[in-house]
């Protein structure tokens, strides 16, 4: 499964970077397959596994925030691995077509 998310600390000003520079440290240290942009961070893995990240970076940002906000998004796929990557494969490769 993949699962796009992304925490947004709330009552700390505009500057959130380094809040959310907590969340993404525990997603990278999680060793599983992910990818952080603008916007979400991904993260690949089994069901437990991913959703222990997602309550690890939440927690992680929760422990200097007073409120927060989690936007989470999942495609849940069975069997499927290395879809992190073999979807935006596909997606460049219609592109370059």
């Amino acid at each position: 499964m993949i699962v796009a998310f992304s925490v947004t600390p709330l009552g700390v000003g505009e500057d959130v970077g380094e809040y959310v520079a907590d969340a993404v440290r525990v997603v990278r240290e999680s060793g599983l397959p992910n990818r952080t942009d603008a916007m979400f961070t991904s993260v690949e893995g089994e069901w437990d596994e991913v959703m222990d990240v997602v309550r690890r970076a939440v927690a992680a940002v929760e422990a200097r925030a007073p409120r927060v906000s989690l936007v989470l998004k999942a495609d849940i796929r069975p069997g499927v691995t290395d879809a992190l990557t073999a979807k935006v494969e596909t997606v460049e490769r219609h592109l370059a077509g």
